[in-house]
């Protein structure tokens, strides 16, 4: 049976929609030039909560940016609605160019590249005195990715009531790794948070540290809203810490008088391990200031850990620990694996 007429026009032809859409494809993209600058504060499961002016909004990235993503402390163009209010959603179309990163890898084994936070001016490594134990080797790697990211690194020690920093301050006080000792007492009644607080204002300060270590309870002390829960316990059979901050979060810094300061703290998740397969193995030796003036006399090429390397001749001549080019070498010994499989 005919659907239509005999003289049929061309109006009068039903014409099916395309299930892409009827706009025909383009690589012509939208400049956006009237998208509101915002910043990155938390990310999960493809949504990103983002600080534009005052209002908080949540916001999701446009198909435009293809596989480029956006991470805590981002500096991102938004369009959309920009109302902050409840089932609103904005789109982030442009992310601006970072100027630090820190990165890190699962293990030196891992190939995929996690980066954690944008942007930050230092890093806060926190470790403990004890329980549980401290981990030279952990803070080694930390250092390596904030030299390599462009953040100037800041050591905090806590729980200095259970054991002495002397050792610590040692081996990482006495090259310029300025640092923070404190006790669970000082931190209880606030004056660890003011002595930490020093070394924040005016920055944008990310904190990393493994867990059970009193991280996310100093993070809590220096921001203005507790979002995190304050206690982790550590397990008494593997002496590690459980962890309790699932995902980085940016905050506003807590100010004189309670009120906003002029900076902002990133806490993330706790780390057991903090693999550095990202960083080039020639570029961790920038870890090691005590030792990068020894290489001068290095031979070209110099893996740092043969017959030849002048860094057994600056560490017996008293100008480092012979503990850090122990350690030293044990990064690159372990890069040198992962590469060799």
């Amino acid at each position: 049976m005919r659907r239509y007429g005999k003289h049929t026009d061309e109006d009068d032809v039903r014409v099916r929609p395309n299930r892409k859409g009827n706009r025909p494809r383009t690589s012509i993209r939208p400049k956006h030039e009237d998208a509101a600058e915002g910043m990155v504060l938390t990310v999960d499961r493809g949504r990103l909560t983002c600080l534009v002016e005052d209002r908080v909004v949540l916001a999701m990235k446009a198909r435009e940016l293809g596989r480029k993503a956006a991470v805590v402390g981002d500096r991102v163009h938004l369009v959309g609605d920009l109302s902050g209010q409840k089932d609103t959603l904005a789109r982030i179309v442009r992310i601006s160019e970072r100027t630090s990163v820190l990165r890190r890898t699962a293990d030196d084994d891992d190939p995929y590249e996690r980066v954690v936070v944008a942007n930050a001016d230092q890093l806060a490594i926190v470790t403990a005195l004890a329980d549980p134990e401290p981990r030279p080797r952990l803070i080694d790697r930390c250092l390596v990715a904030a030299y390599d990211g462009g953040l100037e690194p800041l050591l905090v020690l806590t729980k200095s009531d259970l054991a002495p920093p002397d050792k610590l301050l040692e081996m990482y006080g006495a090259f310029g790794v300025r640092y923070v000792v404190t006790s669970r007492g000082e931190l209880e009644d606030g004056s660890a948070a003011e002595r930490v607080h020093e070394h924040l204002d005016g920055k944008i300060t990310a904190f990393v540290g493994h867990s059970g270590v009193g991280k996310t309870t100093l993070v809590n002390a220096l921001v203005s809203e507790d979002r995190r829960r304050t206690t982790g316990l550590v397990n008494a059979v593997t002496g590690r810490g459980r962890h309790t901050t699932t995902s980085a979060l940016a905050l506003p810094l807590l100010g004189a008088g309670d009120g906003a300061g002029d900076g902002w703290v990133i806490d993330t998740p706790g780390v057991r391990s903090f693999g550095l397969a990202h960083v080039d193995p020639s570029r961790v030796i920038h870890a090691f200031p005590d030792l990068e003036p020894g290489t001068e006399g290095c031979p070209r090429a110099c893996s740092h850990d043969e017959q030849d390397c002048a860094l057994d001749e600056w560490v017996a001549e008293g100008h480092a620990d012979p503990a850090r080019l122990y350690s030293l070498r044990r990064l690159l010994a372990t890069r040198e694996r992962r590469e060799g499989d």
